[in-house]
């Protein structure tokens, strides 16, 4: 039996992990750390650590003594700021006899600051929204003036470590932008972009020294309290769907092999549609699963099992194809204080009554 350590435990991120993982026949222990101590009591891992956060001058001797006393086989990370700061420490981690299975720190590093995700794929030749850099104001006019759309509408997001939409905002008022921006202190670590459609997709896969080892796309229908955000985007899927494009799966494939030319790890491509129905890539989810990676477990694809048994007992998957294995079609339905339902469109429409 092996240990596996997973960090964020009783964070939704993580909880599908370690949900899945426990689901694998092969029996392995999963133990959990965390920083937020109400969550961290309701994760399903077998023992719970108390950790600080990331980006506390405390994280790291945490760390460590949780690695030396409970001695995991491997360990993995779940969130951007926690990715970033533990690749950063993977030298000594290694040095303990823990395993992880992370890109190149440049990678992570890359990926993880969305203008520099930008600029990688942009200079591949990949289709990808305009972004500019907001430094001043006359940075912000600027944008107004060459990215709004027909409505002069532009699309405002922090460009640093976080997710969830972090600092997102639709507008075409340019005091609200400026005010917006100087809210979160954000000159210098802004960007503004071209607007989109609220098309999106998402492609989960897993590397191994360059080699695809298996990829699902999925598609959203909306998000956990959209309606309570200004930017209607707030990280958390409502309605997943299993999808498969071949066009999505080139620009995805392409997206991947810009930001790393050896790709090894965990790669999460988030596309939005623009105008011309050309998916646009707008970010890379690296080293991570998504929320809903349980989604695709039950479904029958449990990637972070596959994740697992590819360092820890070196075995690849039996797979009927790498692309897509999953069938189209199926949804997984998510709410707060409820267990979240996989079905079909038909059995969805079979519960409700639709009144004449």
């Amino acid at each position: 039996m092996k240990t596996i350590l997973i960090g964020g435990a009783g964070g939704a991120p993580s909880e599908g992990v370690i949900n899945s993982l426990l689901a694998c026949p092969k029996g392995d222990e999963v133990i959990g750390m965390g920083s937020d101590a109400s969550d961290l009591a309701l994760s399903s891992a077998g023992r719970r650590y108390f950790v600080p956060s990331a980006d506390s001058p405390t994280y790291h001797s945490s760390l460590m003594e949780i690695l030396r006393r409970e001695k995991p086989d491997l360990v993995h990370f779940q969130n951007d700021l926690e990715v970033f700061e533990a690749s950063k420490l993977r030298e000594e981690i290694h040095s303990l006899g823990v395993k992880t299975f992370m890109p190149a720190h440049e990678v992570i590093d890359t990926c993880v600051h969305k203008y520099k995700t930008y600029l990688k794929l942009r200079n591949a030749g990949i289709t990808v929204p305009t972004n500019l850099p907001l430094n001043s104001e006359d940075d912000l006019r600027h944008a107004f003036q060459t990215l709004g759309d027909k409505d002069g509408q532009i699309w405002i997001r922090s460009s640093t470590i976080g997710g969830g939409g972090k600092g997102a905002l639709p507008t075409n008022d340019f005091e609200f932008a400026r005010a917006w921006v100087n809210r979160f202190s954000g000159w210098g670590q802004f960007v503004a972009a071209e607007m989109l459609t609220a098309r999106t997709v998402t492609w989960l896969s897993i590397w191994f020294h360059g080699e695809l080892v298996v990829a699902q796309g999925r598609t959203r229908k909306g998000w956990v309290h959209g309606n309570r955000t200004v930017s209607g985007v707030t990280g958390v899927t409502k309605v997943g769907e299993t999808s498969s494009s071949p066009h999505v799966d080139e620009v995805a494939v392409a997206t991947v092999k810009a930001v790393d030319g050896c790709p090894h790890g965990i790669y999460g491509v988030d596309m939005t549609y623009d105008w011309q129905g050309i998916p646009n890539p707008t970010e890379v989810n690296i080293s991570r699963f998504f929320t809903t990676v349980l989604f695709f477990t039950v479904a029958g694809l449990n990637m972070p099992a596959i994740f697992k048994n590819l360092v820890l007992h070196e075995e690849f998957p039996a797979l009927h194809r790498r692309l897509n294995p999953l069938p189209d079609g199926l949804l997984w339905l998510r709410g707060m204080d409820r267990s979240p339902r996989l079905m079909t469109k038909q059995e969805l429409e079979g519960r409700i009554i639709f009144p004449t």
